[in-house]
């Protein structure tokens, strides 16, 4: 190959290590070489010499219709190299995952990146002395040993607050998904912090702010709906915590016999594709998925390169305003 590019053959292990310092002109001579004579590099040997070039994706379930963004943004940010991403799904379960991230490394993969994982700071962390990590979804600011990419999930949950009141919404709600083993280090957790600050900002007392806990289903959400709505002082507005619970809470209020958003106000977050499909129109919070996933990847490379100091990239998120929280005009 060497030979047929017209190059040196330390040159072309540089290129198929994505060395620093190869110029473009290189790089393109020894690719073009690769193509003409169809050379693969062989996975197993590079494994015996300390890289597979293959990165584990850990997604928390698949049922979340917002991570195809993050995966999409995961493929732009490895475009270009030679990493292979390799998908394994927790389903919703510790032990699943813990089993999933454990295969990874035994596989000794280059590194991983973990979407909504259940597992705590001190589990990432010890899968992080083995391997380079980068989390999505998961806060951990003082963390050392792995990076993250998020959105600001505190501002978020406030931007909800300051939305629908000013759409004319005098009685909002949340209904959130609460895992007590990750802390503020869980998504939802943020987010509740955001919408609790911001209504306490806007004058409400704490009895009359309402979070409503549902179990990660459908029928639990429905049935979490059915019992704001049908109790006492029932909200005006409800704010899913991700657009798959804002998905649910909208069927369940339609099959009430409510309007929306006349009668009830509907939010998600994640601005993930079906909040704009016509027979949803959900307003919905976007957070920029595809960049988020784009930054993973990059903080994750850039640790297997050699990187040592963690960072942690967050974005700002800002409101998708359609129909279902329309009282007034957009």
């Amino acid at each position: 190959m060497a030979e047929d590019a017209g190059v040196s053959v330390a040159a072309v292990s540089k290129v198929l290590r994505d060395a620093y310092g190869v110029s473009d002109i290189m790089q393109a001579k020894v690719r073009a070489s690769m193509a003409k004579l169809g050379y693969r590099p062989h996975t197993a040997a590079r494994g015996m010499r300390g890289q597979t070039y293959t990165i584990g994706v850990l997604l928390a379930d698949v049922r979340n219709p917002f991570f195809p963004q993050l995966i999409d943004g995961i493929d732009d940010g490895l475009a270009g190299t030679q990493y292979v991403p390799l998908f394994g799904i927790g389903h919703g379960s510790t032990t699943t995952e813990e089993a999933i991230v454990h295969a990874m490394v035994d596989r000794r993969m280059d590194g991983l990146i973990m979407i909504g994982q259940r597992l705590t700071n001190a589990e990432v962390e010890a899968t992080a002395r083995e391997a380079a990590i980068a989390v999505i979804g998961h806060h951990a600011p003082q963390a050392t040993l792995f990076d993250s990419a998020n959105n600001d999930d505190e501002r978020g949950g406030a931007l909800v607050v300051e939305h629908l009141l000013a759409q004319g919404y005098k009685r909002p709600a949340m209904i959130t998904l609460r895992r007590a083993d990750l802390g503020q280090a869980d998504v939802s957790q943020r987010r509740e912090a955001g919408f609790i600050a911001a209504m306490r900002a806007a004058g409400f007392d704490d009895d009359a702010i309402r979070i409503a806990p549902a179990a990660d289903d459908i029928d639990n959400v429905t049935a979490t709906v059915r019992r704001l709505l049908e109790g006492p002082n029932p909200p005006d507005a409800i704010f899913g915590w991700a657009d798959y619970y804002a998905l649910e809470v909208l069927s369940a209020v339609r099959l009430l016999g409510l309007r929306v958003p006349e009668d009830v106000g509907v939010i998600g977050y994640d601005n993930s594709p079906p909040c704009g499909y016509t027979q949803n129109d959900l307003t919905s919070i976007d957070q920029s998925g595809r960049e988020i996933g784009r930054n993973a990847a990059r903080l994750l490379l850039e640790r297997i390169a050699g990187r040592k100091t963690a960072e942690h990239f967050v974005v700002q998120p800002r409101v998708v305003a359609r129909r279902s929280t329309a009282r007034r005009p957009i």
